[in-house]
């Protein structure tokens, strides 16, 4: 039994353009319409994890060594300081690429820190100058 259906005339170069929309990745357009809002909830997510983990730091965690108590207060510093100036992220020109600095650099040095001081071996900070690059270019990209 067969339907005798009419079905829609569609041109090769209609399917082509098509599929040249749909796999054409292009970041400018994903950016643009991302809203900047994101980054305060980015911002609240890092600072509750900034705040926690600073307490966890100043009465909880015991090392061995002191240094790295020192080492563990530092990232939480910097990880508190960066999630509130991830607040202003929609404010500047760029939201999306100071906002995703900002959180590139947390990740990396304030991850490498904590990493660092937990496991009491400093074979594993190679990841903290990319994290503290960030940090510089994030502050660097307001001037843009």
């Amino acid at each position: 039994m067969s339907l005798d259906v009419p079905l829609a005339t569609v041109s090769s170069s209609e399917v082509q353009q098509v599929t040249e929309k749909s796999t054409r990745f292009n970041i400018s357009e994903m950016l643009r319409s991302m809203d900047p809002l994101v980054w305060h909830k980015v911002a609240a997510v890092s600072g509750m994890a900034a705040v926690g983990l600073g307490a966890y730091g100043s009465h909880v965690f015991k090392p061995k060594n002191l240094a790295y108590k020192d080492v563990w207060q530092t990232a939480a510093l910097y990880h508190l300081i960066h999630s509130a100036a991830l607040l202003s992220a929609p404010m500047v020109k760029h939201p999306h690429i100071f906002g995703g600095l900002l959180t590139t650099g947390i990740l990396a040095f304030s991850g490498t820190c904590y990493l660092v001081a937990v496991l009491e071996d400093r074979k594993y900070s190679a990841l903290a100058p990319f994290g503290g690059f960030a940090f510089i270019a994030a502050w660097g990209s307001l001037l843009f």
